[in-house]
């Protein structure tokens, strides 16, 4: 008996008219799970025949709790086995912040990054990456939370996966299903020019990040090599086209590493690069990975002290602190010690 995603709206609208099931009642199914988070078995209680119905692409394997501060990182599993990190951070003003995966690996082979160290195993579903938003709602559901906000910050770089990707912001919007803000969403790319257009012409209100981290193009391409394809010339005349068309702030993510891109003169350089742009600068704490031992973190005296120049220089900065540093906060530790616990298991 062939199932049906509750992901999928047409073939779930289908399967109302297939089963004569009132539409009324699919709506108030549709409500309970994607708007209040409610728990499988109360939001299904009444359906005809659930056993029709594919509630979950992905089980929770582990939970792991920070024990400083208000993060907990999700291991998720799909049906064929492979694993995906998601990350819930609970800011201590109330807001619940959702980091969500779109690939198992990467192949943007960032040099800081433990997923990019991974390599690429597969892209996933639009489906898969909405059941991280689903599950984890109905986690803090539990807990007398609302998630607030989505950041594509999780493992793989989005724009590798552009049409699941957008097939989940749209799934995430829809007034039918989650109907998350666009303006809530943000999406991360490590500088994939002609699709952060794309993007912002399907989905304008939905907030791009731009994983900066140098201005010096030789630098920039030793940490993220993509950046040989997209150099920085590129990504400053498309920042200014993706201005034009949102009229909002894209987010600058700079992450702070010792010797490499955190002097004075990186400061005055990234102040020279981002003048007339809308832009606003975060500055990120590096969570060292055992792949990267030649990369060490800026310490905070530094990150201030860059943050001074440029909000001198007018440019609108934050100094982000890092949070779940207990709980392999950097993105893709957490699997990348779980496959090889389980490479050692069936060793012994």
């Amino acid at each position: 008996m062939k199932q049906v995603s509750i992901f999928d709206a047409p073939e779930f609208e289908r399967l109302q008219r297939e089963l004569q099931i009132d539409p009324q009642y699919m709506r108030k199914l549709r409500n309970a799970l994607f708007k209040h988070f409610q728990a499988d078995d109360m939001a299904i209680v009444d359906f005809p025949s659930p056993e029709r119905l594919s509630l979950h692409p992905l089980t929770i394997e582990s939970r792991h709790d920070s024990q400083l501060d208000g993060a907990t990182k999700l291991l998720f599993r799909t049906a064929g086995g492979m694993l995906i990190e998601t990350v819930i951070l609970r800011i201590t003003t109330g807001r619940t912040t959702l980091c969500v995966s779109s690939q198992v690996g990467c192949a943007a082979a960032c040099d800081f990054c433990a997923t990019g160290k991974m390599g690429i195993a597969r892209v996933l579903s639009a489906e898969e990456i909405c059941d991280q938003v689903l599950q984890t709602g109905q986690l803090l559901a539990r807990e007398g939370r609302k998630l607030r906000n989505i950041v594509f910050m999780g493992m793989g770089e989005p724009f590798h996966n552009e049409e699941q990707l957008y097939s989940s912001l749209q799934i995430l919007t829809d007034a039918k299903m989650f109907h998350f803000s666009p303006a809530k969403i943000l999406v991360s790319t490590v500088g994939i020019a002609d699709a952060m257009l794309r993007c912002v012409r399907r989905f304008p209100q939905v907030n791009l990040a731009l994983s900066l981290h140098s201005v010096n193009q030789i630098v920039r391409e030793q940490l993220i090599p993509i950046a040989k394809k997209y150099p920085l010339e590129q990504l400053q005349a498309t920042l200014r086209k993706v201005n034009s068309l949102q009229g909002k702030p894209v987010m600058i993510e700079y992450l702070m590493l010792s010797g490499v891109n955190d002097s004075d003169d990186d400061a005055c350089a990234v102040v020279d690069w981002l003048t007339s742009l809308n832009v606003h600068v975060n500055l990120i704490p590096y969570n060292s990975i055992e792949d990267a031992p030649h990369l060490a973190g800026t310490d905070r005296a530094g990150r201030e002290a860059f943050a001074g120049i440029l909000k001198q220089a007018g440019i609108p900065t934050t100094i982000r602190y890092s949070l779940g540093a207990d709980i392999a906060a950097a993105c893709g530790q957490l699997v990348r010690k779980e496959n090889r616990a389980q490479a050692m298991a069936q060793l012994q």
